[in-house]
């Protein structure tokens, strides 16, 4: 599962890193340490694409998919705190999921996420960790997204994270890891064309995570929402000497 993460980049160097030819925000969203469930969020998409060409966006939405069939803001709002992860292993067969999975995908940029280890790992359990890419940029992680219209008339927009279950080192924190997304797999993640279940399936397999991201122990600070800062992802020395990747 990946329930928060960090994001200090601003649009600009996302369009760069994300090769973003197409439209983009009118402006960055704050930079954030901590990102929970609602809150504002970048993604990178193709809404549609044009002779042959995958050209990419840059849009703001916001965490967890809105349920397509919630009534009102109250029960959109309810549905996004259970949808801010989706299984690779159904989420092209799940209710909430399955429509945005054939033709709405997208890359969600993060600076790093935080994972709280469980009882099953080799760590304290809900030890903090915060995992990022090994190069320092960012990590493209898979994702799927959707509009949801309020009986005002209001569009709002909102996306997942798509999860598998944990390889390597990963698997010695928690049990589930977000999909990471490496640059050849884009334009055929991204591509609406693209609708073969089998094909998308294997685009989200990844076997040996620990070549794409590096992950160190984090105070508990970031347990509570209300704390943000780029303290969130200073590491510490744990109690007893552990080897991380």
């Amino acid at each position: 599962m990946c329930g928060r993460y960090a994001q200090s980049a601003d649009m600009r160097e996302l369009m760069e890193q994300f090769e973003v030819t197409g439209n983009s925000p009118s402006q960055s969203i704050p930079v954030n340490w901590n990102i929970a469930p609602t809150n504002p969020i970048y993604i990178v998409r193709t809404p549609s694409r044009h002779d042959q060409q995958v050209n990419k966006d840059l849009a703001v939405v916001s965490w967890g998919l809105i349920a397509p069939w919630s009534s009102d803001p109250l029960e959109a709002k309810a549905s996004q705190s259970r949808a801010i992860n989706a299984r690779s292993e159904s989420v092209y067969e799940k209710p909430t999921f399955r429509d945005a999975f054939k033709s709405r995908r997208c890359l969600i940029p993060v600076q790093g996420y935080y994972e709280w280890a469980t009882a099953l790992g080799k760590y304290r359990p809900k030890q903090a960790f915060y995992i990022s890419a090994r190069d320092d940029k960012q990590l493209p992680v898979a994702g799927i997204w959707s509009s949801w219209r309020a009986p005002n008339g209001d569009v709002i927009e909102s996306a997942s994270i798509i999860t598998q279950e944990a390889q390597g080192e990963l698997a010695t924190i928690h049990s589930r890891m977000p999909v990471f997304m490496p640059h050849d797999r884009w334009d055929a993640w991204l591509d609406p064309e693209n609708k073969e279940i089998e094909n998308l399936r294997n685009l989200m397999v990844v076997q040996s995570p620990e070549s794409i991201v590096k992950a160190h122990p984090v105070s508990s600070a970031v347990n509570s929402v209300a704390n943000n800062g780029i303290g969130l992802i200073e590491p510490i020395e744990l109690g007893e000497p552990e080897t991380l990747f």
